[in-house]
């Protein structure tokens, strides 16, 4: 009986870490697409890198262009160091914020409001710990439960 026993454990864990995995939202796998679907057409590697747009922001505002976020290593500088919060700002659907508007992004990750609900909720998961704090008011715990897979 004992060995029946461990023997469901072990496949209920077996079970259990796959889904874990399978569920385990990363960039390659899950954001990259709803990235390429929803905000390319005004980030994709034809804009600015950050430190140009910010420094040209007039210039690129005039011209209705918005800084390059196409890879994950531009789009994860702008949940971490050196723009942190600044895409959990602009997605969040007011939730998060103090007055409960939602971010000027918010409205291009879905066609309709429950598209833009379970992208934000992947969003969120990709993150881990959704948190519309700038750079130097986060706390050590806070950068460190942010996930952002590749």
């Amino acid at each position: 009986m004992k060995a029946v026993t461990a023997l469901a454990a072990v496949a209920l864990f077996t079970l259990l870490s796959g889904l874990a995995q399978a569920q385990e939202v990363t960039w390659s796998k899950d954001i990259k697409a709803i990235f390429d679907k929803n905000c390319l057409a005004c980030h994709d590697a034809n804009m600015p890198e950050y430190a140009r747009f910010k420094k040209e922001k007039d210039v690129w505002m005039k011209k209705g262009m918005a800084m390059r976020m196409d890879t994950y290593s531009h789009l994860v500088s702008f949940v971490g160091w050196p723009n942190a919060g600044a895409l959990m700002r602009r997605l969040d659907d007011g939730s998060g914020s103090k007055d409960g508007k939602p971010g000027n992004m918010y409205a291009y990750l879905g066609a309709n409001e429950e598209e833009r609900q379970k992208n934000l909720q992947i969003f969120k998961n990709w993150v881990g710990n959704w948190n519309l704090k700038r750079w130097p008011d986060l706390t050590k715990e806070e950068v460190s439960g942010l996930k952002v897979k590749y």
